[in-house]
Formats: structure tokens, sequence, C-alpha cells
């Protein structure tokens, strides 16, 4: 769930295009909302409410009766709900490999080979510094 909640919307339904989907429902229709985001602070992590962030949720149910659920930072309504047809379907025994291969696995190389390049092009950046110690003589 975590590469599909940090893919971008037309990749997700790129890849779903791929797949034969099933007769789904929409069991809750996408919504938007507010969530609590807590943070711990100091050394002893005392949790503290840093803010509030915008989520989008949503719920699928298949005609086979697998539920899922789709949660996603921000207002892409339609993110969730692809999210949670995606999570409803990788529940079937029939779907698990269709959605594993043909939608999770190419986001997924995808999300590495660019946080691999954004590594890349910050260890460019890189500067080294280093104390030269005085001899005393």
């Amino acid at each position: 769930m975590a590469v599909l909640a940090h893919s971008a919307t037309a990749d997700i339904a790129g890849h779903l295009a791929t797949v034969a989907l099933p007769v789904h429902e929409d069991l809750r229709e996408p919504e938007n909302g507010l969530v609590m985001v807590r943070g711990r602070v100091g050394g002893d992590g005392a949790p503290f409410n840093l803010g509030e962030a915008t989520v989008s949720r949503a719920a699928v149910r298949l005609s086979t009766g697998e539920v899922g659920f789709g949660y996603t930072l921000g207002r892409d309504r339609e993110k969730a709900r692809l999210i949670a047809l995606c999570d409803a379907m990788v529940q079937s025994e029939k779907f698990v490999g269709a959605i594993e291969g043909q939608v999770v696995a190419p986001l997924r190389a995808a999300m590495i080979e660019g946080r691999n390049r954004k590594a890349a092009e910050a260890a460019a950046t890189r500067v080294d510094f280093y104390t030269l110690v005085r001899g005393e003589g």
C-alpha cells in the first residue's frame, strides 16, 4: 500500500488499465477529511499534536465480497478509490498476481529508481569537510 500511496494517480490508473477489473461497488464514496498528525519531542519522546493534514479515503467491495480501503494524503479522491480497489483485489486469490505483477511491481521499480536518482543527485553535491591538526613543532 505504501507503493500505491506514494505513486501518482495517473500511474496507478495506467497500470490498473492493463488488468481486467472485476465487478465492484463503492462501499464508501471517496471523501476528504482531516487527520491530526502527532509528533514526538525531545529525548523522552513525549507526543504532541503537530497539526492537521488533509486525507482522502474510500472503500470498495468486489462482487466476490472482498473489501478494500484506501487512504492517501491530500484531496485526491480518485487515488483513494484506486488504492481501495487494489487493496480489495489483492485480497482475492484470482487477482493478487495481476495486481502485484502489473501494478505494484512496476510502480515499486519506478519509485526505487526515482529515489536512487535523487540520492545520486544529492551525492554529487556532497562536500566532505575535514580538519587539519597542527603538529607541535
